[in-house]
């Protein structure tokens, strides 16, 4: 190194040129003018130059495999009555609720039994029946987390389970 040349300090944001030599110092002056000496050791040439003949190879990124089974949307099971028989007026309210409590029983079991992380239970908006039912079974499943916060009751129309 000599007077006049580039350099940056090490594990320091400082950079200038060299103005002088003291012994075993460097005086550096930045590009404010600022004056510092610095150890020898702590600088090193800069050098814009230094890595033009390395030539860059660019790699194919390798991607995660994702299980199959978590790559779809979460299931999901609409319980309005409507959806779940052909003739929905031929059942009494009662018979109504217990297809539906069974139906996602069914879901329930299918999901846990094939590994399936989500499941989205549509119950609607309504007077409640159905959302206690809901609500009824989930609490009954050991493995599973669910919203249950009261705040949120009567507001949604779905519960979103996780199975862990």
């Amino acid at each position: 190194m000599k007077i006049g040349d580039l350099v940056s300090v090490i594990d320091d944001d400082l950079k200038g040129k060299i103005s002088a030599f003291k012994g075993n110092m460097v005086q550096l002056e930045d590009e404010h003018g600022f004056h510092y000496e610095i150890e020898k050791s702590k600088i090193v040439p800069q050098n814009h130059n230094i890595y033009d003949d390395i030539s860059v190879i660019s790699k194919k990124e390798t991607s995660a495999k994702i299980s199959k089974k978590n790559q779809t949307q979460p299931q999901s099971i609409d319980l309005h009555f409507e959806n779940l028989v052909k003739n929905p007026q031929e059942y009494e309210p009662w018979e109504r609720l217990m297809i539906q409590r069974e139906k996602l029983i069914e879901k329930l079991e299918y999901c846990r039994n094939n590994h399936l992380k989500k499941l989205n239970i549509i119950h609607g908006i309504g007077d409640g029946v159905l959302q206690n039912m809901v609500h009824e079974v989930l609490q009954g499943f050991a493995g599973i987390e669910y919203e249950n916060h009261e705040f949120f009751y009567h507001s949604s129309g779905n519960v979103e389970v996780t199975f862990l």
